[in-house]
């Protein structure tokens, strides 16, 4: 029994976790693995072009594999040519990249050390920058000094080109002494001056290429007047931070008579110049070496001169870096239990410090805790907790990390003791156990349930098997899986009190037994609420925030004034603005001062204060920002470039953000020559860029910067070399072919070699290398002239590559040299990638932002992410074909991408990534964003003049370059005035699939300006630049001929009393009777060509099927017979086309989706002949064709076709509008097909045909009507109808005329010129009693297309509104989008327009 006691004593002694190196290779427990980095990474600044190492080493009994990060993110090795991993894990980069606009080597690295299936670990971050003139800010002055005198000549660099800075006197360098000396600053101050100081002074900065020096400043030496002169502070010390180990100086030169007497004090102190560390130069300035952290304070320095005092004040600041007093160490521990890790760190400012789990940042939550300011509290412990655990600090001067392992074991295995870490200790294993355990505790209850505790109770087990039962209590926030476990403080104990519960908190409880066999089943599960928290203290008043320092503030606050009891102690949280985290602390009293902050960083505050309930109201956040201090960090990306022998440009970029600390003032240069200690130059500049010139040839020259605020200047780069020219080589040509090309194949890698080109008098600037696989233009690196050998990474296995070298410099590059090899098959096979995601799906949110979403097969059920897996989202749109992917990772399950484009198709895909394992892409999804306004104006706007109409002109254009949507039309605005307000522009509104438009009745001479305007679903985008047009002064002659007038002799409406040979039938005729003679043949031999062809059509028409002459019967029947029609979509709407008379050839006319509604009147000035004073043949001369006035569409009048009139012959126009029987089309009673083209091109203003005769054998047809005028005098008055209602009179008029046996098509026709236009009518339909129709015309795909209606370039345009010819369609269609434009318009809302 003792032994078995004994046993179960060491099993509970789990209470305590117990740490040390490890356990014995014997026993069961699993012994901590060494696991350390022997080398880390340094900050490092490389050249661009040249190589760069970053140096990292892993240590370990395991196998370790080593991987890098760059800002935080795993570095892809494969798919970087220029990035490849050396066998220590060291990183190199073959050739730096770095431009003004792509940096993709800068950044913070860190080396990733992992074993699997063990843990992992990190470095320290090193950060590499990649390398990059002098300048003066400040030059000497002459001066004058009086004999044992002090004075100080200025020059004033940047503190980095301080070292570089040197002096010279009479065109001899300036030898530095106590009495001379040159201040940080760069000035020359001459101390207890002689007649030997006095000459002509200069600064000159060497080493950095060619020497630039000042102008010659004159020093004048006077002898001692005895006069007494006042002092004078010509140089003083404000503040200096300095690191330890390092030299400082500070400044104190004053001038005055009597000489000064000037005294140093540290901290109210006289400081012992006797001292080695210690000393006064230059009769007054302290210089201190060999920093130490105690040497940080105030020093005064104090003068005297015997009629006045000075005293200048200068605080030090010596930083200390990061250093552990205590290390976290290994721990074992089983699930459930809390542990601590612990970590201690100093220096100074005051780390901060940051814990890791396996490479990821363990964030602060209910389960870990940062506890007694550093150390790490994980409650609860799971199996996933297991790994190794880093503590990392860092402060301005650098930063450190120390690392520790968990092991998390069973429960059946008892933890090693206090005393002995062996083996002897641990229990056997359940398998090696016969001895039965206790079953599950019974009648589990909550006997007592409070705010912030819950009392448990129970019974024993049915079946303990043994004596002195001991019992564990597990128990979670309900809805998680992370346990915490509280024990029984004795044998046989049956109630446990769980305390520091949450109020009004649900929690499940277990309880298990366990007897000398160990721990047995586990009762059932138990969910109790704790109480409503009530008696919690209230906000603490008067919360007052100072910031004393750079890194602490200190806080200040009242007692609450509704305490509740007594208050125990006051939590204080704070967070860094903009970050989501806070850090919390436990304070005492009333006040509290908070260090380790960043410098020049706002933090917020809030305090509250707990009693014995727990945790009261909290108060208002207190927002503070720390003082500013010296820059933390020093210019990135240094890069030096030779540009000849004696000059070298020197670039950088500004200290990273959050490191400046404060505003910058400027950068501070040194330079040296060799890459050992020598005298330095310091200039100062505000620049990222300085020249060195004037340097020696073939020297090696060392460069470094640093930046500076209001508070002094921050930490320098590393020293980074370049070596000028041996001799400035010709760069007046390109190299040759470099001598020889070697390459070695591996299996993933080809090690290529050369050698340089034959002639070494043309300068060689670097070499670049192609290659791939069959040709050498896939890939190219660019490397160092100095380069020599090259190792091409990341090959296919068993591929033929093509590699190329060529040599290069300013003037370009020269001959490639070329060869090829074979890499090496494949040893053994990769690694098995991991399943890509399923479901992808991406539901659009807005007019350019998509959501992704997806599932991972890889996952549990549940699809809970508790790896350190990540996901990549791809996506792009097919326009242009060539779209590059855009990406971006994310460790949940869906994604928002933002920032596409309107009405976008794009298709996404996604990938996981967990460690160096990676799926391949999934299925894609595609989503197309919601339409937006458009964002741009319609383009190339043009405006030209119609040929031989001056009065017409033609405005063409192109879409939108961003449409965001179907554009679904324009609206164009034109004026005499540019500066007119909108509303009183003309608009006139184009359908959106028209890029062309004419507008007519333009007066000459006149200048008028032209706006376009798109629109899509979603409105109206922006107006165009104004393009401006100004109309001819006067008209062709043949224009102004025709413009005479017009006689129409009665029954022949279409054809001019001046005959067909007059000016009027064809442009360019000048009337000559031999003109006129051969135009009457012409016309007449076209006549007959037509009646031939409408004969031969009519004799094939009657030799159709039956089924066929049944139709066409119906539809073509002859005026004595009524019409019976069948209403077909597909017969119902026959294209309408643009028949041109000279070109023979029929066009698609563009129709708008409704009748236009509207005529706009214009304040633009017309001709002097305004059309309502002209007689109706003079104003058809005027009339612009393409035109069509759809007055009744929006007025419930069915539309009507606007015939265009125009004096211009050149390219008369037919308008077919939608064709539904096509009745009588000949003169005779017969039915027959549609005509050819060129039947219907012969039917136009045929003047011979149509004779009296012709007409008088048959009733009036549809064709009658067409080419008869309605009365014997002239079809139209000088006043023409211009309003709806007249248009229904005149049409009403002409129906009365009709036969009422007979319902055809009609058409009211004014006269035209005989080789103008008509149009193809439509049958009428009333709107009470709609008839069938059946077709007289085959079904074709040509003629079912669908032509709701026909919509002309013009509108009835600008106080001239014509008679138009009505043509009556079906039914009159929906308002279209022209018809929303145009009331928009006339209702005068011109806001969608702006």
């Amino acid at each position: 029994m003792a032994e078995r006691g004994a046993r179960l004593l060491v099993f509970f002694a789990s209470l305590i976790v117990l740490r040390f190196g490890g356990a014995d290779k014997g026993s069961g427990i699993r012994g901590f693995t060494p696991f350390r980095f022997s080398v880390e990474p340094v900050d490092t600044l490389a050249v661009r072009g040249l190589p760069a190492v970053l140096n990292c080493s892993a240590a370990s009994d395991a196998p370790v594999r080593v991987e890098w990060k760059k800002d935080g993110t795993f570095l892809n090795l494969v798919a970087d040519d220029r990035k490849r991993q050396l066998v220590d894990g060291s990183l190199l980069i073959s050739t730096v990249v770095h431009s003004k606009h792509n940096k993709p080597d800068e950044g913070v690295y860190q080396c990733v050390a992992t074993i699997d299936n063990l843990g992992t670990i990190s470095s320290r971050t090193a950060r590499l920058t990649v390398a990059g003139l002098p300048r003066f800010l400040r030059q000497p002055e002459g001066m004058s000094v009086r004999i044992g005198g002090t004075e100080m000549l200025s020059c004033e660099v940047t503190e980095e080109l301080v070292p570089f800075t040197r002096w010279e006197r009479d065109g001899r360098p300036v030898e530095l002494d106590d009495r001379v000396i040159q201040l940080p600053s760069g000035a020359l101050v001459i101390s207890n001056a002689s007649r030997s100081d006095a000459g002509l002074y200069r600064c000159t900065i060497d080493g950095l290429g060619p020497a630039k020096t000042t102008e010659e400043a004159e020093l004048h030496v006077s002898a001692d007047s005895g006069v007494e002169e006042k002092l004078e502070t010509l140089q003083g010390q404000v503040a200096v931070a300095k690191v330890v180990g390092e030299s400082v100086l500070l400044p104190c030169v004053m001038k005055g008579y009597p000489v000064p007497m000037i005294r140093w004090t540290f901290n109210d102190r006289p400081i012992d110049e006797s001292h080695e560390r210690f000393a006064v130069i230059g009769r007054g300035s302290l210089q201190i070496v060999n920093l130490t952290e105690e040497d940080a304070g105030i020093y005064v320095c104090q003068t005297d001169s015997g009629n006045m005092t000075s005293e200048i004040q200068a605080e030090l600041t010596v930083h200390v870096p990061p250093r552990f007093l205590t290390r976290p160490s290994n721990t074992y521990a089983q699930e459930s239990m809390d542990i601590i890790f612990e970590c201690d760190v100093t220096g100074s400012p005051p780390p901060t410090v940051k814990w890791m789990k396996d490479g990821d940042t363990v964030i602060p939550s209910d389960y870990f805790r940062i506890v007694k300011q550093h150390n790490l509290q994980v409650l609860g412990l799971v199996k996933s907790d297991e790994g190794f655990y880093q503590c990392l600090a860092e402060n301005d001067a650098g930063n450190v990390q120390a690392s520790a392992q968990l092991i998390i074991l069973d429960l059946d295995v008892a933890l090693p003791s206090l005393t002995d870490a062996t083996t002897d200790h641990v229990a056997s294993s359940p398998s090696e156990r016969n001895d039965p355990t206790p079953s599950a505790p019974r009648d589990v209850v909550a006997s007592l349930v409070s705010t912030r505790f819950i009392k448990l109770t129970w019974r024993l087990p049915a079946e303990p098997h043994g004596e002195n039962i001991t019992y564990s209590v597990f128990y979670s926030l309900e809805g998680t899986n992370r346990e915490r476990v509280e024990n029984t403080s004795g044998p046989g104990e049956i109630q446990v009190t769980i305390q520091n519960l949450v109020p009004d908190t649900k929690y499940t409880f277990r309880v298990v037994a366990a007897n000398a066999n160990g721990p047995g089943e586990s009762s059932t599960s138990l969910t109790v609420a704790t109480q409503l928290e009530v008696q919690v203290p209230g906000p603490a008043p008067n919360l007052q925030v100072v910031s004393v320092s750079t890194a602490s503030v200190t806080l200040s606050w009242e007692r609450p004034s509704t305490g509740n009891g007594e208050i125990q102690t006051y939590k204080l949280f704070y967070s860094e603005k903009g970050q989501d985290s806070e850090q919390d602390m436990d304070v005492t009293g009333l006040s509290y001062t908070v260090t380790g902050l960043k410098k020049f960083t706002e933090y917020s505050f809030r305090v509250v204060a707990y009693n014995k309930h727990g945790p009261g109201v909290s108060t208002e956040d207190v927002v503070v920002r720390t003082l500013s201090d010296v820059p933390s960090a020093p210019p990135q990306n240094l890069t030096l470039e030779v540009l000849n022998s004696t000059s070298i440009m020197v670039r950088w970029q500004p200290p990273p953000p959050g490191t400046l600390n404060g505003e910058l003032t400027g950068y501070k240069l040194r330079y040296r020559k060799g890459l050992r200690r020598a005298d330095t130059i310091e200039i100062s500049t505000t620049q990222l860029f300085l020249l060195i010139d004037g340097l020696e040839k073939g020297k090696v020259y060392t460069v470094r910067v640093s930046a500076s605020t209001v508070n002094g200047t921050g930490p320098t780069t590393e020293w980074i070399a370049a070596e000028t020219f041996e001799n400035d080589l010709d760069e007046s040509q390109v190299p040759g072919v470099p001598s020889s090309l070697h390459v070695r194949p591996l299996v993933n890698r080809i090690v290529v070699s050369w050698t340089p080109p034959e002639n070494q008098d043309i300068l060689v600037r670097g070499y670049k290398i192609g290659y791939g696989i069959g040709s050498p233009h896939a890939h190219t690196v660019t490397l160092d002239y100095k380069q020599r050998f090259y190792s091409i990474d990341n090959l296919d296995p068993s591929s033929h590559y093509v590699i190329t070298l060529k040599a290069f410099n300013n003037m370009g590059e020269g001959i490639p040299i070329y060869n090829s090899a074979t890499t090496r098959p494949q040893s053994a096979p990769d690694p098995t990638p991991m399943l890509p995601p399923v479901g992808v799906q991406a539901t659009v949110l807005s007019q350019d932002t998509v959501k992704v979403s997806w599932a991972d097969n890889s996952l549990a059920k549940n699809q809970k992410i508790t790896d350190s897996r990540y996901y990549t989202i791809r996506w792009k749109t097919n326009i242009p074909a060539n779209t590059k992917y855009k990406m971006a990772n994310t460790t949940s399950l869906f994604h928002t991408v933002t920032a596409l484009k309107p009405n976008t198709l794009y298709e996404f895909s996604v990938m996981v990534t967990k460690s160096r394992r990676s799926s391949t892409w999934s299925m894609t999804a595609h989503g197309t964003t919601f339409e937006s306004i458009p964002s741009s104006a319609p383009k190339d706007v043009t405006v030209i003049s119609k040929e031989g109409n001056p009065r017409i002109i033609n405005i063409n254009w192109q879409p939108p370059t961003e449409a965001n949507g179907k554009i679904t039309g324009y609206i164009i605005y034109y004026s005499t005035d540019v500066n007119a307000e909108v509303h009183d522009w003309v608009v006139e509104p184009v359908v959106g699939n028209r890029l062309t438009h004419q507008i007519q009745g333009l007066t000459l001479d006149t200048t008028y300006y032209f706006k376009i305007q798109a629109r899509n679903s979603k409105g109206m985008g922006p107006m165009s630049d104004a393009a401006q047009f100004r109309t001819p002064k006067a008209e062709p002659s043949d224009k102004m001929s025709s413009d005479q007038g017009l006689q129409v002799k009665p029954g022949h409406p279409t054809l001019p009393e001046h005959g067909i040979g007059s000016n009027m039938d064809k442009p360019g005729i000048t009337g000559s009777q031999e003109n006129h003679i051969l135009v009457i043949v012409v016309i007449v031999s076209v006549g007959v060509f037509t009646i031939i062809a409408v004969v031969v059509g009519a004799i094939l028409c009657t030799r159709r099927s039956n089924s066929h002459q049944k139709k066409k019967r119906a539809a073509c029947k002859s005026s004595t017979g009524s019409h019976k029609y069948k209403s077909s979509s597909k017969d119902l709407k026959p294209p309408d086309l643009w028949i041109h008379h000279e070109r023979v050839e029929l066009k698609p006319m563009d129709k708008s989706p409704e009748p236009n509604p509207v005529m706009t009147e214009t304040p633009i000035p017309r001709t002097a002949q305004d059309p309502a004073a002209e007689p109706s043949h003079q104003r058809r001369g005027h009339e612009g064709e393409e035109s069509v006035s759809t007055l009744a569409g929006r007025r419930g009048v069915r539309p009507k076709i606007m015939m265009p009139f125009d004096s211009q012959p050149s390219q008369p126009v037919i308008s077919a509008h939608p064709i539904h029987s096509l009745d009588h089309l000949h003169h005779h009673h017969h039915h027959y097909h549609l005509p050819p083209r060129g039947y219907l091109h012969h039917q136009i203003g045929l003047r011979a045909p149509a004779t009296p005769s012709t007409f008088s054998d048959r009733p009036p047809s549809a064709e009658s009507v067409r080419n008869q005028p309605p009365a014997p005098g002239p079809p139209v008055a000088p006043g023409q109808p211009n309003t709806t209602a007249e248009l229904q009179k005149t049409e009403a008029v002409i129906k009365e005329e009709e036969p009422p046996s007979i319902n055809p098509p009609t058409a009211h026709v004014r006269p035209t010129h005989p080789l103008k236009s008509f149009a193809v009518p439509a049958v009428t339909v009333s709107a009470h009693n709609p008839p069938a129709y059946e077709t007289a015309l085959p079904s074709t795909p040509l003629l079912a297309q669908p032509v709701p209606s026909v919509k002309m370039a013009s509108i009835g345009t600008l106080n001239r509104v014509r008679a138009p010819m009505a043509v009556t369609v079906p039914s009159a269609p929906d308002q279209s989008e022209t018809s929303k434009m145009l009331d928009m318009v006339s209702a005068g809302d011109t806001s969608h327009f702006l």
